[in-house]
């Protein structure tokens, strides 16, 4: 009967990233700190809301996509 070697597990296992739920932390931070995350892309919102969140964001951050340079929000 062959037995065989005994395997050992590889001490880098336990650094692999534990896969995260994303929309579970976005629903933590918002009902814990009042911290809204959401992408102007959403296709849970409707067209006026992505106006909206992207008025938002432009107002505080600037223009994205590579549509210009940062205005500066006094954050940094």
């Amino acid at each position: 009967m062959k037995i065989p070697p005994a395997r050992y597990p590889s001490p880098l296992g336990r650094m692999q990233a534990t896969p995260m739920d994303v929309e579970a932390a976005k629903r933590q931070g918002w009902r814990e700190q009042h911290i809204l995350v959401v992408s102007d892309e959403d296709d849970r919102l409707d067209f006026l809301e992505r106006q909206l969140i992207r008025s938002i964001g432009e107002r505080l951050y600037g223009q994205g996509h590579g549509q210009g340079q940062p205005k500066g929000g006094g954050h940094g």
